[in-house]
């Protein structure tokens, strides 16, 4: 698949964005909150991502190691995206996939990460 463009939000609009994205290195994850949200997860560096509508919008919520940055809207409560760093330091945005316009996820296959031993 490689990088494409893709726009992205919440469900009710009021979290939008632009992402460059490559969804054939998607991750699932079973820890306590991946494993609830159902989320599928891309990751792209932040020079990547682009916020066009929701700044403000956003509430954080920050648990365990308290270094991912879970953003969901305030209105709706949909987690379309968070912010953290790579090991090596870089700045990256994980994308919820499933918020992604137009993408079948039932096309994707996701490396399933073991969050829950870590």
């Amino acid at each position: 698949m490689a990088v494409q463009h893709y726009f992205g939000g919440c469900q009710c609009g009021a979290v939008r964005y632009e992402v460059d994205v490559d969804l054939d290195r998607t991750v699932t994850c079973n820890c306590s909150r991946c494993r609830r949200l159902g989320a599928i997860m891309a990751f792209t560096p932040e020079a990547a991502f682009k916020l066009v509508s929701g700044e403000g919008a956003t509430t954080e919520y920050l648990f365990n190691t308290r270094q991912i940055h879970h953003l969901f809207c305030a209105t709706c409560g949909i987690q379309s995206f968070a912010r953290g760093a790579a090991p090596d330091g870089t700045v990256m945005v994980a994308i919820n996939v499933r918020c992604l316009d137009g993408v079948d996820v039932k096309s994707l296959s996701p490396i399933e990460h073991d969050g829950a031993s870590h």
